[in-house]
């Protein structure tokens, strides 16, 4: 590369530093009102984080990046695609001209917005009572609709946003996907309905210690590979992880007493978007690319780590006996087979980030069917309980009981971030396109997990996957991955291979 290049990218990178250093700043602040600050400093938060995002907005638009942009641009050109100098030119350019589009004001708003949301969605959840929230959503769907304005779209205001969060997609192809799972999910949940009393999971409502459970859980995800050299684990309402640089990424989880699953299976999926984190390469550190490649992508290495692997068979032959050792009176009388199908029981439930697989995604479908519908206007914010009410007994046979395990479970719409939730689905179907890649490199990869050894799987991740952050958008990754864009055939043909086997159904009645 010419040194004039050098020193024009030195300029760029110089910039792109101080806007990260400013957002990771902003972030550490997100993170603390979640886990440790006191119910006071609400609006003082807001204005600080207000400050800050707009300070990163501000920097990040100026003439200076547009310039050093152009310039670059053509020097770049003779360069690998994949080449960090190229990377940081495009995607920043990708960046640089949805972030233009945006005023500085409304991104303040929309910091601001968040923040003060936040603990009136808590405590709308805690008094399971949506009409307290409802402003502040209203407000959070008009700053939603603000944003689609301002980028601006052909079709549908959704497209702005999910083109947003996950580069390339659009809102027809997401509704593809979803009646594709549609059609596969909704007879599976019918069978699994007709079998229920296959599988017994009363073992994971017997009582565990709280505090027992963290440091299972803490401990199992060091095992995984998270680093708490560069990480911890803290608690919060709504389980999360945030990265803060390659030598500071945090987990949180919550824990109950009385079921099992949440502390666990929630320490893994968020280790999984952590390990993600932590194997970025370093050289693309403090630029646009140190972070996942969408949503959709982050979610696949937490469902690849949380179900693909923390819910087999091999996973819990090796860490079953570990987990009697710890709690001897609730598993006593339980083998490993009937534990490893009690994580698996699959039932409608009300609660998202306790669904079981094959559930899973219809309420993702419902929350991209509500959000499309709020924006557009053919849904009021005050009717949203009664939407939700009346699609989820549609979807999943539940009539939900409250606010608090309806429409006010998810922490998401307590801020500005509609176009986030499809990246769930997409994590899902990713895992497993990913996962069918990875059987056919290591064929005896169920082996290794039973020997508890996952080095060679997180190495195949950071090979592929993690070490190139946001260099590609999700379907370059998966081009270049498995040799083919998105697909949701392996994720179906996962699920009904593995919950026909548990609940004994006839592949003829799944095909």
């Amino acid at each position: 590369m010419a040194g004039n290049t050098s020193e024009k990218l030195q300029q760029l990178r110089q910039i792109l530093a101080e806007v990260t250093d400013l957002n990771r700043a902003a972030m550490l602040l997100e993170w603390d009102q979640e886990t440790y600050m006191p119910a006071g400093g609400v609006q003082g938060r807001a204005d600080q984080l207000s400050t800050l995002l707009r300070l990163s907005h501000v920097r990040f638009i100026s003439d200076e990046v547009g310039r050093l942009l152009e310039s670059l641009e053509d020097e770049v050109a003779g360069l690998a695609f994949e080449s960090d100098e190229a990377s940081i030119v495009r995607v920043t350019r990708r960046d640089y001209d949805q972030a233009c589009k945006l005023p500085p004001d409304l991104v303040a708003e929309i910091a601001r917005a968040g923040s003060v949301a936040r603990p009136v969605w808590e405590k709308a959840r805690h008094d399971e009572n949506f009409t307290l929230f409802a402003p502040y959503l209203e407000k959070n769907v008009e700053l939603n609709r603000r944003i689609a304005d301002a980028l601006g779209y052909k079709d549908k205001p959704y497209d702005a946003l999910i083109d947003r969060s996950e580069p390339g997609m659009t809102t027809a192809e997401l509704a593809a996907i979803f009646a594709e799972l549609k059609q596969a999910i909704v007879p599976l949940v019918a069978d699994i309905a007709r079998h229920s009393e296959a599988v017994d999971d009363s073992v994971l409502y017997r009582g565990f210690d709280p505090d027992l459970q963290l440091s299972y859980a803490l401990d199992v995800v060091k095992r995984l590979g998270y680093d708490l050299v560069r990480g911890r684990q803290d608690i919060s309402t709504h389980p999360f992880s945030t990265g803060f640089g390659p030598g500071d990424v945090r987990i949180t989880t919550r824990v109950s007493r009385d079921f099992f699953n949440e502390c666990l299976f929630g320490s893994i999926h968020e280790s999984g978007h952590a390990m993600y984190n932590q194997g970025m390469s370093t050289e693309i550190d403090r630029t646009p690319l140190w972070d996942g490649a969408s949503p959709g992508v982050h979610e696949s290495q937490s469902r690849l780590w949380e179900n693909v692997v923390g819910r087999s068979l091999p996973f819990w032959r090796h860490f079953y006996p570990s987990l009697q050792a710890v709690f001897p009176e609730p598993l006593r009388g339980v083998d490993v087979t009937a534990f490893y199908r009690a994580v698996n029981k699959s039932q409608p439930s009300f609660i998202r980030v306790e669904a079981d697989e094959v559930t899973y995604n219809m309420h993702v479908l419902l929350r991209f069917e509500l959000e499309n519908e709020l924006l557009e206007g053919t849904l009021k914010v005050k009717d949203v309980p009664e939407a939700w009410n009346t699609r989820f007994k549609s979807y999943l046979g539940l009539d939900v009981p409250n606010d608090r395990e309806g429409a006010l479970q998810d922490i998401h719409w307590s801020f500005v971030s509609f176009g986030i939730f499809p990246g769930y689905t997409i994590g899902n179907l990713i895992s497993a396109q990913l996962m069918e890649k990875i059987r056919a490199d290591m064929p005896d990869l169920d082996a290794q997990i039973e020997q508890g050894q996952f080095a060679t799987l997180l190495s195949w991740l950071r090979k592929y996957v993690h070490r190139h952050g946001r260099k590609f958008t999700p379907n370059e990754l998966l081009e270049r991955v498995t040799g083919k864009p998105l697909t949701a055939a392996p994720w179906i043909a996962y699920v009904q291979k593995k919950f026909g086997a548990l609940y004994g159904l006839q592949a003829a009645h799944r095909s």
